[in-house]
């Protein structure tokens, strides 16, 4: 915060304090024999205009007094740290330490555990579907099922494997993946025969025409990556487009939409964020849900 608008808010903190405490007592009237009105009259009722209480006008001094008490302890007026040095960062992390050094040993035992064993203990389950609602859930659902552009992993569809190394190398490092644009290369009939031929590798109605043509752009542009039968490469994260599982769609214009303007993906990485047993937890969390565990597990018990 710059020295400016540390002495902005300290300025107008100070004089809301000021202008409170000069209403309360200005408006404070001593009790006298004589009934005295405001002057008001409502359907023949007249106002009193009688002081507060003595209570509660000692109950709004001990406000003030409390947040002065208060602004000298605690941070709020600018810049200043109060005296006790308090943040709430600060109680964050005191808390996380607490809870890190409470379940350590639980932690340490799973993470000496090899990712098939621990992959359908409950208590695994618990811990690492919170984890994975904590960090994950955004993109890839409270189920794990995915969405638009992000992968369903509830299924045996992997890009980069579903081994717990593959798994665990995904959530530490991340994965970037780049499907380049077609359109230059192969131009719109080119995009349109293509097309037709990725369809007919899943069954469905194609132009035969257009397949032959579309199988020899493919060869020549796309095989590098997918491979010459389609089936993807899991090195690379080149997805298999012969199983009709899409991470952008499948309809014919969804599919023209990706070959024209290429594709890009990004999983962060979480090897910075999340510590070596809870990527453990979370990796048999995620292993699981593709061997017979549901996402819904640690909720339901």
């Amino acid at each position: 915060m710059t020295s400016f608008w540390s002495a902005w808010i300290i300025i107008l903190t100070s004089a809301q304090i000021i202008l409170a405490a000069w209403l309360l007592f200005a408006n404070r009237k001593k009790t006298s024999g004589d009934v005295q009105t405001t002057g008001h009259s409502y359907d023949g009722l007249e106002e009193f205009d009688n002081p507060l209480p003595a209570w509660w006008f000692q109950m709004f001094v001990l406000t003030i007094i409390f947040a002065i008490g208060y602004l000298i302890i605690y941070p709020g007026m600018g810049s200043w740290k109060g005296v006790i040095g308090w943040t709430s960062v600060g109680q964050y992390e005191e808390r996380v330490a607490v809870a890190d050094e409470k379940y350590r040993a639980m932690r340490d035992r799973y993470l000496a555990l090899p990712v098939e064993e621990i992959a359908h203990d409950p208590k695994v389950r618990k811990m690492g579907q919170r984890i994975f609602g904590n960090n994950c859930a955004t993109c890839h659902g409270s189920d794990a099922g995915g969405a638009y552009g992000f992968p369903n992993l509830s299924d045996n569809d992997w890009l980069y494997g579903g081994t717990p190394e593959a798994i665990k190398t995904t959530l530490n490092h991340g994965r970037r993946a780049a499907m380049p644009a077609w359109q230059a290369i192969l131009g719109d009939t080119g995009i349109d025969e293509t097309v037709h031929y990725l369809m007919s590798l899943n069954g469905r109605e194609a132009d035969a025409s257009k397949v032959a043509a579309g199988e020899k752009h493919f060869q020549s542009y796309c095989s590098a990556c997918h491979g010459a039968n389609a089936m993807g490469n899991q090195m690379m994260g080149a997805p298999n487009l012969t199983n009709g599982i899409w991470l952008y769609g499948g309809s014919e214009q969804q599919l023209t939409q990706t070959l024209r303007n290429g594709r890009n993906g990004n999983m962060p990485a979480f090897g910075d964020i999340l510590s070596e047993d809870k990527i453990h937890i979370l990796t048999a969390w995620v292993y699981g849900l593709s061997h017979g565990e549901s996402a819904q597990l640690a909720v339901t018990q």
